[in-house]
């Protein structure tokens, strides 16, 4: 069977720097995946190319959906990556701070929509009927994220864990086949860590796949299924969390020195 999403040489040159070099990595329906490396390793500028920030020097950026054939994402501009089925989050959290929780999350619902710009402006059934799904969807979706509370909350009123689930369930309403989370821990106290574990948990479990860039090791190592490993660029190591805790080239990216010697 054909992974869900398939990289293959994926190179991106920043005029005379090489910021990825020749990476491969694949994910597979139902997987929790993770990209992890030291910092400056090349893992947000893996997301940028992916989900069409940056338009990648080489390589092919493929995505199978079930039952379908497969469409390469290399090109597309950023609305369309997510029509498409990928729905990212970002290390800095990027909300509308001044629109409600349910208006954050509706938003995400957007590029689903069928209504047309007469549609809008005239009110007509079809579109009222549309906007009426989209609440009840986005509620549930709140409702799944533990937020349903805060609705009409404004989202910068929101304690910081509650935002990092509100940016998850912005791009849960997108309908992704594939969620990529960029470092949905950074910041977070163990308390709210181990509540997104279990978050995560869920969502995998509801039957979407998830690409996870993350710096916890412990939250990596318990969500897994593989794992993939950057440094300066290039895949230096991926396996399974057992085989990636004693690799002696992941430990020596991370520690910056031989096994042997320390």
């Amino acid at each position: 069977m054909k992974p869900l999403l398939n990289i293959t040489g994926l190179t991106m040159n920043f005029g005379g720097i090489r910021a990825l070099d020749n990476l491969d990595l694949r994910v597979h329906e139902g997987q929790i995946v993770a990209l992890i490396g030291p910092n400056g390793a090349g893992k947000t500028t893996f997301f940028n190319c992916l989900t069409g920030m940056y338009r990648p020097t080489a390589g092919d950026l493929l995505l199978t959906p079930p039952g379908k054939n497969t469409r390469r994402l290399n090109g597309l501009k950023p609305n369309k990556v997510t029509e498409q089925g990928l729905a990212r989050t970002f290390q800095n959290i990027r909300l509308f701070p001044n629109m409600t929780v349910l208006e954050n999350v509706m938003i995400g619902r957007h590029c689903r929509t069928r209504a047309k710009v007469l549609g809008a402006l005239f009110r007509n059934p079809s579109t009222i009927r549309e906007e009426q799904e989209i609440v009840a969807l986005s509620l549930m979706i709140l409702e799944n994220m533990g937020l349903a509370d805060m609705a009409n909350e404004f989202a910068k009123n929101l304690p910081y864990g509650a935002q990092r689930r509100l940016e998850i369930g912005r791009a849960l309403a997108t309908d992704p086949l594939l969620l990529l989370l960029d470092e949905p821990a950074a910041g977070m106290n163990p308390q709210e860590t181990g509540e997104l574990e279990e978050l995560i948990t869920t969502i995998r479990d509801d039957g979407l796949s998830i690409l996870l860039i993350e710096h916890d090791m412990k939250l990596v190592m318990n969500l897994s299924d593989y794992i993939f490993v950057l440094d300066y660029g290039k895949k230096i190591a991926e396996g399974t969390p057992e085989e990636i805790r004693n690799n002696p080239a992941v430990i020596k990216a991370y520690l910056g020195e031989d096994v042997e010697d320390a």
